[in-house]
């Protein structure tokens, strides 16, 4: 039980200084420009997709079906994150 919490605990710490690097950035640029909601989408995301996949590690009883389903989810959030970045979909929500 301590080492599931120790990864849960490794994802949210992993998610917060994934953070610091645009907010770092914002310091010493203009060429990044993000605003808080642009940082709380960023956060759930990457929340979203790091308990995700703590749960598929959990739960799959097979590593290799395992091992897919989190390659399924780590695309979607690329295609999401290039989606919200600059619109490759042209989606409504796209970015840029």
């Amino acid at each position: 039980m301590i080492t599931q919490n120790k990864r849960l605990i490794g994802i949210v710490l992993s998610v917060a200084l994934l953070l610091l690097v645009p907010l770092v950035a914002m310091q010493f640029t203009d060429e990044v420009y993000w605003t808080l909601f642009d940082f709380v989408l960023a956060g759930i995301l990457l929340l979203g997709a790091g308990l995700l996949c703590e749960l598929v590690l959990r739960k799959v009883k097979h590593q290799d079906n395992g091992l897919a389903i989190i390659a399924v989810i780590l695309a979607v959030l690329f295609l999401i994150w290039v989606e919200l970045a600059v619109g490759i979909f042209g989606t409504p929500f796209a970015g840029s």
